[in-house]
């Protein structure tokens, strides 16, 4: 896309709301509530996630949903190579202009749900460590993590998504935040809340405060454990979170109430617990109390 010689100090830097209001007005462009849309003009926010995503020299970056391209830019004058995937076709020409300048970024038309995300890695990083990086749309939050985590391929992955979300990728059991998506996120990865993003950070405004996750892969899972029994019984300890964990897992796993009494027995578990209670490790135990049921 040209070339990238250091930091970007010509007029296609996004220096505040003005600068693009500028730019959606020269291109005609106006905002898709389908698609999440809410761009970075706070050029201080994308400086920051840049330097917190683990970029650098020998790093390959995937991006989900560049928008206007103001994060995009401060990672490909860190990183060696800057992929994104945009599904918005009309953002094309504005990516054009501000990011013309770089010689390391390309965009990827498609869906990243849709999209075969290895196979882009392997592609386009060759040689480089692959870290995923993105300001995620409100509206594909769970599954764009999901999507980037299950890969396996990538040592971090960072992204801003709205604040109630990253505190359940960061809870503790016994909180009201914690649930079975903390469990997956915390076996493949450690995740880390880095810090907080205002509404005035973005245009248009959304109603909710945003915060930036880093997430670091786990070289092997924090506990000894059959991933997929260990997964369905989480599954279905929060499938109703007000029932008792052994009526839950009962009506959810069609096991008999008094076989999983005894297994959570077993576990040195109180049988009128939640399962917003347990942690990893009981989860993991139980699991393997119930592993002839879950056969």
């Amino acid at each position: 896309m040209g070339k990238n010689d250091g930091k970007n100090t010509n007029a296609r830097v996004i220096r505040g709301p003005e600068d693009v209001k500028a730019l959606l007005a020269r291109h005609g462009f106006r905002f898709s509530k389908s698609m999440g849309q809410n761009f970075l003009i706070d050029p201080a926010v994308p400086e920051r996630i840049a330097d917190s995503c683990g970029a650098d020299g020998n790093t390959g970056v995937l991006e989900v949903g560049p928008g206007i391209g103001a994060l995009t830019a401060r990672l490909a004058e860190r990183a060696a190579k800057v992929v994104s995937v945009e599904l918005d076709g009309r953002l094309m020409p504005l990516l054009d202009e501000t990011l013309s300048d770089y010689d390391n970024i390309e965009i990827v038309r498609g869906d990243i749900l849709a999209a075969d995300i290895p196979a882009i890695v392997n592609e386009k990083f060759g040689g480089l460590r692959p870290v995923a990086c993105a300001n995620l749309p409100y509206n594909i939050t769970t599954p764009a993590i999901t999507a980037l985590i299950e890969t396996g391929v990538f040592t971090d992955i960072t992204v801003m998504i709205q604040r109630e979300v990253a505190r359940r990728l960061c809870a503790g059991a016994g909180t009201p935040d914690y649930g079975a998506f903390t469990l997956y996120v915390n076996y493949f990865t450690e995740p880390e809340l880095l810090f907080d993003v205002f509404p005035e950070s973005f245009m248009p405004q959304p109603k909710v405060v945003s915060s930036v996750v880093r997430m670091k892969k786990r070289e092997r899972p924090p506990v000894d454990a059959d991933e997929k029994r260990f997964f369905r019984v989480v599954r279905a300890a929060f499938a109703q979170r007000r029932k008792t964990l052994v009526n839950s897992l009962s009506s959810a796993l069609g096991i008999a109430k008094d076989r999983v009494t005894s297994a959570v027995e077993t576990c040195g578990l109180d049988p009128l617990v939640r399962g917003e209670a347990l942690d990893m490790d009981a989860f993991a135990r139980l699991a393997g109390a119930l592993e002839e049921d879950l056969k």
